[in-house]
């Protein structure tokens, strides 16, 4: 089993910034693709960010304020997020491409953080 587990969240005012973070434990064998997505209330969840295969991609919302970035000794997908706007409120997910030790390759969810920008 695998198991991803974020951290960071919190209350911040416009402006601001936060640090995500999202490490992956467990029947790891290697990890492709690792991503953050987003979901606002009333909202359909979004993708954020992803960081694979030497390449990143960044919704247009975010570009230029958010910076996703991968440490592959500890299986960890970080998020810095500077010039926070309320609207990038929202509950962040991290997922990751993963193949198990028995190689068995499915995609993984965290169980998500709260972030808050206040006007």
């Amino acid at each position: 089993q695998v198991q991803l587990v974020e951290s960071g969240g919190g209350l911040v005012q416009a402006g601001g910034s936060l640090r995500l973070s999202c490490a992956a434990s467990g029947s790891i064998f290697s990890i492709n693709a690792m991503g953050w997505y987003r979901q606002a209330p009333g909202k359909q969840r979004e993708l954020v960010a992803t960081i694979g295969g030497g390449s990143t991609y960044y919704a247009d919302s975010v570009k230029g304020r958010f910076t996703i970035s991968r440490d592959n000794a500890k299986n960890t997908v970080y998020l810095q997020m500077n010039s926070l706007k309320p609207e990038d409120t929202a509950v962040y997910y991290c997922n990751a491409d993963v193949r198990t030790v028995v190689q068995v390759r499915a995609t993984y969810w965290g169980q998500g953080t709260q972030v808050t920008v206040s006007s």
